[in-house]
């Protein structure tokens, strides 16, 4: 994905399935996720694993994808809930454990993502990001920002909006929100992207520990729910 004017030249991808390989052979981390943060987390945990990557560009993308994101809510949340929208903290990149607390828990998890409702921000491990970036795309950044933002929306939404299966709803909303943003000018789909976000949510539905397929969801299903909301917009996540 890219800005608008189609300026950014798209980055070389390896494949998803690198990241579904490199997480078959790493474990879990040892932190559990704060009480009332929800998490993505990738699959690889130690430095020793990362590629090298252009982190400047990285970031670049981390920032349109934030910018993207949040400026297509600001247009569409209000007309979906009638309530108006307020952005989430972006608390944004940490390494390691050295991240902001959640709930008053001082650490926060290696390799993860997290929107943390008690302080309402968004959260990833800088590495995380890192991992997929170069592994397989930039596509990968847009849709971990994009999920963990579903969840901000999730706890801007009245309950009865909000599916049990929270997950799955997120991952509707990540599809509804770029699609929507795409559609609104506000980035570029460009060729692969679509290819990069199935193997991604294969990748991060793997029934590992930290992501189990009874709280996320197997890949057909997490692949459902992202295309219905971003064929059907956001209507058809809530």
């Amino acid at each position: 994905m890219s800005l608008p004017d189609g300026t950014r030249r798209k980055r070389t991808v390896l494949g998803w399935l690198t990241i579904a390989m490199v997480a078959a052979a790493c474990g879990a981390p040892t932190s559990a996720p704060p009480e009332g943060a929800t998490t993505e987390t990738p699959p690889t945990s130690t430095d020793q694993t990362l590629p090298a990557v252009d982190r400047e560009a990285m970031k670049e993308d981390q920032d349109t994808a934030v910018k993207a994101v949040d400026s297509f809510w600001h247009r569409h949340f209000t007309q979906q809930s009638g309530q108006p929208y307020q952005s989430p903290r972006v608390a944004g990149a940490y390494i390691g454990t050295h991240g902001p607390p959640c709930g008053g828990e001082p650490e926060s998890v290696p390799f993860n993502a997290v929107y943390c409702r008690p302080g309402d921000f968004v959260a990833w491990d800088d590495d995380l990001m890192a991992a997929g970036y170069s592994q397989i795309g930039d596509a990968w950044v847009y849709l971990i920002i994009a999920h963990e933002w579903g969840h901000a929306i999730q706890a801007r939404l009245r309950s009865d909006r909000v599916s049990v299966a929270a997950e799955l709803q997120a991952d509707c909303l990540a599809g509804a929100t770029l699609q929507g943003a795409a559609d609104d000018g506000l980035i570029t789909i460009e060729p692969g992207d679509s290819e990069e976000i199935a193997k991604t949510l294969a990748a991060v539905a793997d029934d590992y520990p930290w992501t189990k397929e009874s709280d996320h969801g197997n890949a057909e299903q997490r692949t459902s729910a992202f295309n219905t909301g971003a064929e059907g917009g956001v209507g058809a996540c809530i």
